[in-house]
């Protein structure tokens, strides 16, 4: 069983840091491992993401200021997030990809319960 638990977040002043983690339980042959948001009133958005080859791509507003990382051997994504600004305040979920064993192309996802990131003084 499949199981991907967060941690982290909460409330901060801007310009503070958070981090946050997750870990990813029953899950085999990952393909990448991603954080995304959702703020009130807007779509979700890809913020980070880390392939199995440790290619890191991210989102504009956020390049300079977060740092997403892995361990492998423990299946754990972090998000290390600094000078935080009150517009990345939002719902963050942890995604896991994985891949298939016959082809090696992703085949599917997991996501994490979620967890809020408020940035306001």
């Amino acid at each position: 069983q499949v199981h991907l638990v967060q941690s982290g977040g909460g409330l901060v002043q801007p310009g503070g840091s958070l981090r946050l983690s997750c870990a990813a339980t029953g899950v085999f042959s990952v393909y990448a491992m991603a954080w995304y948001r959702q703020a009130s009133g807007k779509q979700r958005e890809l913020v980070a993401i880390i392939t199995n080859g440790n290619t890191t791509n991210y989102t504009d507003s956020v390049k300079g200021r977060f740092t997403i990382s892995r361990d492998s051997a423990k299946n754990t994504v972090l998000l290390q997030m600094n000078d935080l600004k009150p517009e990345d305040t939002a719902l963050y979920y942890c995604n896991v990809v994985f891949r298939s064993v016959t082809t090696g192309r992703p085949a599917g996802e997991y996501w994490g319960q979620g967890t809020f990131v408020t940035v306001s003084s």
